[in-house]
């Protein structure tokens, strides 16, 4: 079942970013300073966020589709199911976006 939601901006190409497996356009979603917040990590800046994008699809070989969209406190927040090879695949996973100037300031996945 292929739900559609609507995601816009800097989260939408996130998304779209994640589908196509285009780490570049991946890239191009945060700001210069921003962060992500995954498993544990926080990892700071395009290049260490571009390292974790490569790690990530290379250690669990990911897919990643949106589910529902909810916006609370100022922050986008989406469910997605991610599926590969890790325990307990497929989980639904918060992902959770903080926008600034029309860029990506912060990422949390939980």
């Amino acid at each position: 079942m292929n739900m559609t939601i609507a995601l816009t901006g800097p989260v939408s190409a996130f998304f779209e970013a994640e589908r196509t497996q285009d780490v570049e356009a991946l890239i191009r979603c945060f700001s210069e300073h921003a962060t992500v917040r995954d498993e544990g990590r926080t990892i700071e800046g395009p290049d260490a966020i571009k390292r974790w994008m490569k790690e990530a699809k290379a250690k669990y070989h990911h897919t990643v589709q949106p589910l529902a969209v909810s916006h609370r406190d100022g922050l986008t927040v989406v469910t997605a199911r991610v599926a590969g090879t890790f325990p307990n695949s497929p989980l639904d996973l918060q992902h959770v976006f903080a926008v600034e100037g029309g860029k990506i300031a912060s990422l949390e996945i939980r």
